[in-house]
């Protein structure tokens, strides 16, 4: 039996309104060596009866699991492609993506990793807006997550050799992966074709849980890097400002105040100090911010 050139991975719970978009975005891809896993968690939406409708084309089970890095850990442990990835429930490929993603795998065969642009997308697969991404570089992916994760794909041999994900992470084990990857000496190439759309909406893990997504991200980050950098302290208490209704624009000195003092807190809180650079930073907003009223 050939190994397949390349396994997707979409681990699902109750995403029946978009998983059959998911599925069809893949199958659509016109590739012959691909190998297809959906790994459920037991769902009890209609997402059972979708999948049934595919039996043959795709190998799917529905079992009761411990969250979405054990599906994804499953998947990854049950598929035997030389390329993988992971596409969640909700989200999509754009045609021809794979195809793509296995040629420039193999142009360069020094590449563990590789990864392309991606746009945010809607309920209705409308684009919202470009994920940011830039050029590959290890020191900005610490204090940037520019990968957008269904645009991500590596080779088999890096999870042989870095093992599966991080199965504590319920919110940053795809930013934990790549930091890993890139830590353990994995090199990224950056393919410049939009490859996938994630989708955004308020019930997304990212939105409707963003104060604990950037608190593990940040827990993440001084366990693996012993410290958090100054743009994740900031971000954390950005969306501390934004859960309770305080923005720039409508009360600009209460704002500043506030951001200011969660900035601070932040840094002690995770690192123990705070860097000169936000010394400086806070200090200007509160001279310029003050000053003007």
């Amino acid at each position: 039996m050939s190994v397949p050139a390349i396994s997707i991975i979409t681990p699902s719970f109750n995403q029946g309104q978009f998983i059959e978009r998911t599925i069809q975005s893949v199958l659509d891809q016109d590739i012959d060596s691909l190998e297809y896993v959906v790994c459920d968690g037991g769902s009890t939406d209609n997402t059972l009866n979708i999948l049934r409708k595919y039996d043959g084309r795709i190998r799917w089970f529905s079992e009761k699991d411990r969250g979405q890095t054990h599906a994804i850990n499953k998947g990854l442990a049950m598929t035997h492609g030389d390329i993988v990835a992971y596409l969640n429930s909700d989200d999509i490929y754009y045609p021809g993506s794979l195809r793509s993603v296995v040629q420039f795998f193999r142009d360069h065969p020094e590449l563990g990793a590789a990864y392309g642009n991606a746009n945010h997308i809607d309920e209705r697969d409308a684009v919202l807006e470009p994920y940011y991404t830039e050029d590959w570089n290890f020191d900005r992916l610490k204090e940037v997550c520019f990968l957008c994760q269904p645009a991500v794909f590596w080779r088999r041999t890096v999870t042989n050799s870095i093992g599966p994900f991080d199965e504590s992470r319920h919110f940053c084990m795809d930013y934990e992966y790549w930091l890993r990857m890139a830590q353990s000496g994995v090199d990224f190439g950056y393919l410049r074709q939009t490859l996938a759309g994630s989708r955004l909406y308020p019930q997304t893990k990212t939105l409707g849980s963003a104060r604990r997504v950037h608190a593990e991200i940040n827990d993440m980050l001084k366990a693996k890097f012993g410290r958090v950098p100054d743009k994740w302290l900031f971000n954390f208490a950005h969306v501390q400002l934004q859960s309770r209704g305080f923005y720039r624009e409508t009360r600009p000195v209460l704002f500043t105040l506030t951001m200011s003092a969660l900035s601070l807190y932040a840094a002690l809180r995770w690192n123990h100090t705070i860097s000169d650079p936000m010394k400086h930073l806070v200090l200007r907003w509160l001279r310029d911010n003050l000053a003007s009223r």
